[in-house]
């Protein structure tokens, strides 16, 4: 599986399924008002966690994909796909603003993408849904999702293998980002050297307790 990061909550997985075919799944393509270039790309399956621009631009992408934008179960050329109801906020729900969680299975690996998560905490049967993960990406970001405080919490409920923070400030974005510094040092990490895709295997997957804490680089 390749996993390239095209900044905010933009992810693009390149996953072979079992029949050794390639399936591209994009999550939250982002529109031109962030500031950031927005690149095509293709896409066999297309999540969307929520109707804001910044997450839900269908004209980024190339082809004619199976759209997923609810909660539910979903199978599609060999991919499994969890959504997951959230909310967006704190407030848990008064303010009906929700967002959706989703988890992939594919290539024997569980891949959660938070989506812009504003709960301080996920409820017990959120963490029922979700179950395992092996790769979390998180936003860290603060300002209209959770910070590092929060999201270091989450990730202790959630216990992954490894942690990809997304939604946090880079060059040229035009909203207002808290930056990943902060959240690493919440972490207790030191800087990390990041990483232009992850390219992974089950068998990569860290064998130890600790999660481990991997940077992309926005492509």
């Amino acid at each position: 599986m390749i996993i390239t990061w095209r900044g905010q909550s933009f992810f693009e997985l390149a996953i072979k399924n079992q029949e050794h075919k390639e399936v591209k799944v994009v999550i939250d393509p982002y529109d031109e008002s962030l500031g950031l270039k927005v690149p095509k790309v293709e896409a066999q399956i297309l999540l969307v966690s929520h109707s804001h621009s910044d997450h839900s631009n269908l004209s980024a992408i190339i082809g004619e994909p199976f759209l997923i934008k609810t909660p539910g179960e979903y199978e599609i050329q060999g991919v499994f796909v969890k959504g997951i109801p959230a909310f967006h906020n704190n407030n848990l729900g008064k303010e009906k603003e929700m967002v959706t969680i989703y988890k992939i299975e594919a290539e024997e690996m569980k891949i959660c993408h938070l989506s812009d998560l504003g709960q301080k905490e996920l409820t017990k049967q959120q963490l029922e849904e979700i179950g395992a993960v092996d790769i979390l990406m998180i936003p860290v970001g603060g300002i209209y999702t959770i910070g590092a405080k929060e999201a270091s919490s989450i990730i202790s409920q959630i216990e992954p293998k490894l942690v990809v923070p997304m939604h946090y400030q880079i060059p040229k974005l035009k909203v207002k980002l808290e930056g990943v510094e902060k959240f690493l040092k919440v972490m207790g990490v030191g800087s990390i050297e990041p990483e232009a895709q992850l390219k992974i295997k089950l068998i990569d997957l860290p064998k130890e307790e600790e999660t481990k804490i991997v940077i992309l680089k926005a492509r």
